[in-house]
């Protein structure tokens, strides 16, 4: 689609549907996205609400898996407005009374450590994609927000790579072979946009997985290689993000009056890996913060850890989670990059139009 046939497309939606930029967004994820949800969750065991994390920014810690801010972070800035609250903390200080309402820019509904699938991590008292989007279906129900503002919000969704992460771990053999994994995963995505759509959404962002098997973490798993990345976790993550692509571009003929936006996070991180220096890097293998080999032996924090002097030049912060100097390269191209990052358009434009 050229550039002047893009416009006229945003402008013909955005009259159709009465649509202005909007001022609410919802978030749905995993770790790369919590802004604390799980510190509110007591037995829930995947945590970050202890320092070093937070340090670079906040200078406390806040629940979020980095040193600083996340992607939804700096969108929000991006946008203007006041960085997003927890679902759970929200929903404490409505339900104590300490709130009449919930607040006005949306909700962060994102649990570190959840996946697409509802069994990912239910042992550590995570909150899957399943359930986040259940506590908000309630909310629709309970006219906390109403149609013409849901219709007007972005959603946005990132998940995935925990699922995608423990089908390599040694536990007990995968009852599904790769393939099916992942259409299983994407049979959740697709859910959750039919979902999203049925109670009103009709703006929809949809992130790609990062290079998993690049993680520190990978040092946890047996056979993992540790002087480049786990190709066969890339190589799983790479269907997946293919198959969300997919859904994203069929968004306009399976749903009316929607549009949709895919990230490529992949390929912009793979930018970083082979090119550092171009983009404030001189570390893009090990974790700042963590112990033992690449760092991804101990979670940052942790007994026995080492934090790296400046995070800045690590891309990631701990074991799985990037720095919040690489959040903020990925934040920006998703922003305002181009069509190789975002597509059909970027950020920029779906929160414009």
């Amino acid at each position: 689609m050229t550039t002047a046939a893009l416009g006229v497309y945003l402008a013909c939606f955005s009259c159709a549907l009465g649509l202005v930029a909007p001022a609410t967004v919802f978030t749905f994820g995993d770790s790369i996205f919590d802004g604390g949800n799980n510190h509110f969750k007591k037995k829930c065991t995947a945590q970050a609400d202890f320092p070093p994390y937070g340090s670079s920014y906040f200078h406390y810690p806040t629940g979020r898996f980095t040193n600083g801010r996340t992607v939804v972070d700096f969108i929000c800035q991006f946008m203007g407005m006041g960085l997003q609250m927890p679902f759970l903390e929200a929903q404490s200080a409505v339900l104590n009374g300490s709130w009449k309402s919930y607040p006005s820019n949306g909700l962060n509904f994102a649990s570190a450590g959840s996946g697409v699938l509802s069994a990912t991590n239910q042992d550590l008292g995570v909150t899957a994609i399943e359930e986040q989007l259940q506590q908000f279906e309630a909310l629709i129900q309970e006219k906390q927000f109403q149609t013409p503002e849901i219709r007007q919000s972005i959603f946005l969704l990132e998940s995935g790579s925990n699922d995608i992460f423990n089908y390599f771990l040694p536990l007990a053999p995968p009852s599904l072979d790769p393939d099916a994994m992942v259409r299983s995963m994407l049979a959740q995505v697709s859910s959750f946009i039919s979902r999203i759509y049925r109670v009103g959404g009709r703006r929809i962002a949809v992130f790609s997985l990062g290079p998993v098997g690049c993680v520190p973490a990978r040092a946890l798993l047996p056979g993992a290689p540790l002087d480049k990345c786990y190709e066969e976790m890339n190589s799983m993550v790479r269907i997946y993000n293919s198959g969300l692509e997919d859904l994203v571009k069929g968004v306009p003929a399976n749903y009316p009056g929607a549009v949709a936006v895919f990230g490529d996070v992949f390929h912009l991180v793979e930018r970083f890996r082979e090119d550092p220096p171009r983009y404030g890097f001189k570390d893009v293998r090990n974790a700042c913060c963590g112990e033992g080999t690449l760092g991804g032996m101990v979670q940052c924090g942790k007994e026995g850890y080492k934090e790296c002097g400046n995070p800045r030049e690590y891309m990631f912060w701990d074991y799985f989670h990037p720095s919040e100097h690489t959040y903020s390269r990925i934040s920006k191209a998703l922003w305002a990059g181009r069509n190789s990052t975002i597509r059909p358009f970027n950020l920029h434009t779906l929160f414009s139009t």
